[in-house]
């Protein structure tokens, strides 16, 4: 590969530097710390309502990171279930099985993941996923951390199962787009 070539391949991978962070340097850690397992570095497990009932820890949030990065372990309790075909506006995921299988849908490509397998969805292209087999468990990474983590915070605050329409507008208020119903598994 020509020199050139290569460092315009490498290079489209990285995201770029816009400037100075808007929270102040100050306002990051100088220390690292430790996420237990079983436990949510914030908010403790958080149930879901709506698109499934799974539990998620939160193991690095955003507010350990200015905002630059989120890390949430879930626990997928709904076989059967995922999210709506929906697109994020400013984050890339990436999700790691540790456990069990699901279905992806990133644009017109479907994948089925089982443990060890991994997979980025870029920002903007519309994806779902849903769970197939009994239990699951992943290590979900965004990219920047946006407003997901408060969305999980909202939809496990429900009071009751919400309808599409509520759904839709929960994605909304957190810089998400539902596109399309849930990923049907054959």
């Amino acid at each position: 590969m020509h020199r050139r070539a290569f460092l315009q391949t490498s290079l489209t991978g990285l995201p770029l530097w816009a400037g100075p962070s808007a929270a102040s340097p100050a306002a990051r850690t100088d220390k690292g710390f430790k996420a237990s397992a079983g436990e949510g570095r914030y908010h403790g497990h958080i149930r879901l309502k709506g698109v499934n009932q799974n539990i998620l820890d939160v193991k690095v949030s955003g507010k350990d990171t200015n905002g630059d990065l989120a890390i949430f372990e879930q626990t997928s309790l709904s076989p059967g279930r995922g999210t709506p075909l929906h697109v994020h506006l400013g984050q890339d995921e990436v999700f790691y099985v540790l456990d069990g299988e699901y279905a992806f849908l990133v644009g017109e490509d479907k994948h089925r993941l089982k443990t060890g397998d991994a997979i980025f969805l870029p920002r903007h292209v519309p994806h779902a996923w849903t769970q197939v087999s009994a239990r699951g468990h992943m290590l979900v990474t965004l990219q920047p951390a946006g407003k997901l983590e408060e969305f999980f915070v909202a939809m496990a605050a429900l009071k009751a199962e919400p309808s599409p329409q509520e759904i839709a507008q929960l994605f909304a208020a957190h810089d998400m787009k539902v596109v399309g119903p849930p990923l049907k598994v054959e």
